[in-house]
């Protein structure tokens, strides 16, 4: 073992902690199906599965590879299994990044490392569901280790740019971490026409790197015939996230709505002059972690929702930011708690929520010790856990894999279960609200009945699509509150 350990660059403390997370991660394998957004995923990678084209037949709004991950893995334990192996590379990497930047001191290393495994990987920040962050800040890591630590060489710029596209396409903020290394060249190099030449090829190439994949999935889906969904939902509909947790602010002129924005825009700005002019008494470390921390930050706060797993794409500089703070005896183990206060300011201004990780092993614990029953196990993550199974085994049990269902309600859990599809695109009632309409709907259900419709309760039924159901369909079963219909003529 230790000629392989020695093989891989893994240290031994190393290879014993991705052990020990993996321990961890042996509760996410029990998860049922209760997770909102990962049944989401799920939902769109059985779209992939079954051949329906993504966003011009099933819509949701990141870009693609979270969902093909999704497809690939079929089910969610299996989506579990994927997220814990990416999980473990990716902190073998973050571990191989921190060795980069502080190669003579290891117990920085090994602070760093620690901090960021527990933070991606305990419910707090959600580091315990398969979001887009988990994955692209994998990417982001790897590509930076390429740009600290190789030659800058045509293929390692490219290579990085690839990189940072792959995670682009997981979610779209992970662009946010491009800027950092090109304003850490520019704050590191001597200005002058020479360098500025040297970081504007650099930045080229790793421009192209980045542009070429998107490229190709633009291509992709034009030949499907859906670049215009794609375009849309992918890219062009985040736009609208900016600020969307202030409704209110929608009739504002652009500028007043987008103030806060602007506002961390300087933040960023004057984080990025200030380390400009006091590059001279600071480390290449501290200037590279800073920016990062703060580019990371802004991409965090884009759309000012209080979401945890959005601080994930922070925690990676932000855990080697408070090993320094641990570990140096330098002025800039001073100097890190401004960049620590910043990142501990935000989940507090911005009121970011967050999950208790003591409860959530103490009840696996007691599941798998038999003092907790499945059916409380299961509705511990979502009350309505176990009437979504059983709505989903009626409708495998009364229709056809090709038949149409439609539910009304704020879950995908019941499409994820039982694998069959809206005559619509849109797999959740906010979709409908956000980017179709009630008449719409209406009109697309009379067009095209699904075989069964299931409205769940306190799910603010409209009143058209109440009337649409109660003249056409007649109610065939109820479970748990869930009304299950059938059409009349069937």
């Amino acid at each position: 073992m230790k000629s392989l350990l020695d093989k891989l660059h893994t240290p031994t403390w190393l290879f014993w902690l991705l052990i020990a997370i993996l321990v961890l991660r042996i509760p996410t394998f029990f998860e049922p199906y209760a997770y909102g957004d990962e049944m989401i995923y799920l939902t769109l990678g059985e779209a992939i599965r079954q051949g329906i084209p993504l966003y011009k037949g099933v819509h949701d709004n990141k870009p693609p590879l979270l969902y093909i991950l999704a497809a690939i893995a079929g089910s969610l334990f299996w989506f579990k299994i994927i997220l814990t192996i990416w999980c473990l590379v990716t902190i073998y990497l973050f571990g191989r990044l921190t060795a980069t930047l502080y190669p003579k001191n290891s117990r920085l290393q090994k602070i760093a490392v620690i901090i960021f495994s527990i933070l991606t990987t305990i419910p707090l920040l959600e580091g315990n569901i398969a979001n887009a962050e988990i994955f692209m800040i994998g990417l982001t890591i790897a590509a930076f280790i390429i740009l600290l630590s190789k030659r800058a060489s045509n293929k390692n710029l490219l290579l990085a740019g690839i990189l940072f596209s792959a995670a682009t396409l997981f979610k779209v903020p992970a662009m946010f971490d491009i800027p950092v290394i090109i304003f850490y060249w520019l704050i590191t190099s001597k200005i002058n026409k020479k360098s500025i030449i040297k970081i504007s090829r650099k930045a080229l190439f790793i421009t192209i790197g980045l542009a070429a994949p998107i490229f190709l999935t633009f291509v992709w889906y034009f030949l499907r015939g859906a670049f215009k969904e794609y375009l849309i939902a992918a890219f062009l509909q985040n736009v609208g996230y900016l600020s969307s947790w202030r409704p209110e602010d929608v009739q504002k002129s652009f500028l007043i709505r987008n103030t806060p924005l602007l506002a961390r825009a300087g933040v960023v700005t004057a984080g990025v002059f200030i380390l400009y002019l006091k590059r001279k008494r600071l480390s290449k470390q501290f200037i590279f972690l800073t920016l990062w921390l703060l580019f990371s930050l802004f991409a965090v706060t884009l759309s000012e929702r209080p979401y945890p797993h959005y601080l994930i794409q922070s925690v990676p500089a932000t855990s080697i930011l408070l090993a320094m703070f641990f570990t140096l005896k330098t002025i800039e183990q001073v100097l890190v708690i401004i960049p620590l206060f910043i990142f501990s300011f935000v989940p507090y201004f911005y009121n970011f929520w967050y999950y208790p990780t003591l409860p959530y092993y103490e009840r696996f614990v007691k599941y798998i010790n038999g003092k907790v029953s499945s059916e409380s196990f299961a509705n511990s993550f979502n009350k309505n856990t176990t009437r979504n199974y059983k709505v989903a085994d009626f409708i495998v049990q009364s229709t056809s894999p090709e038949d149409k269902v439609f539910v009304w309600g704020d879950t995908a859990t019941i499409y994820a279960l039982s694998k069959r599809f809206p005559p619509i695109k849109y797999i959740a009632d906010y979709h409908v609200r956000d980017f179709y309409s009630i008449e719409s709907l209406v009109r697309s259900l009379t067009s095209n009945p699904p075989r069964l419709i299931i409205m769940l309760p306190d799910s603010g039924t409209p009143i058209d699509l109440y009337f649409f159901v109660r003249e056409n369909y007649v109610l065939i079963e109820e479970i748990d509150g869930a009304e299950i219909w059938s059409p009349v003529t069937i």
